[in-house]
């Protein structure tokens, strides 16, 4: 089994409605724990509530306010499953996009 993040990316603030909350946690549910992919899951705050923290090289870290990056779309939440190959990832972030209602990047873990 491998592991991989399916983030799921949004160009709002807006948070999930009724509708997707619901199909999300079937999505959860149905698929992801009841099969055994389930590994852990949540939400994320805006960017702006994002801190940026740079302890690289000698002297004091540098703390920045806001995000990394400044982007149109962000990751506004993300699951971390188990399967068996790509071709079962790829499947499971197909049936996530589709729940959440947003776009779904998938990395394998290293």
């Amino acid at each position: 089994m491998a592991q991989y993040l399916m983030n799921v990316l949004s160009d709002g603030v807006d948070l999930a409605n009724p509708e997707e909350e619901a199909a999300i946690d079937l999505f959860n549910e149905r698929e992801l724990q009841a099969k055994g992919h389930w590994v852990f899951a949540n939400g994320l705050s805006a960017p702006s509530n994002a801190t940026v923290v740079d302890a690289r090289g000698q002297g004091e870290p540098v703390i920045t306010d806001g995000p990394y990056l400044e982007s149109k779309e962000y990751v506004i939440g993300f699951w971390l499953i188990e399967a068996e190959d790509l071709d079962v990832a790829l499947r499971l972030a197909t049936m996530g996009s589709k729940a959440c209602n947003r776009k779904v990047e998938l990395r394998p873990v290293l």
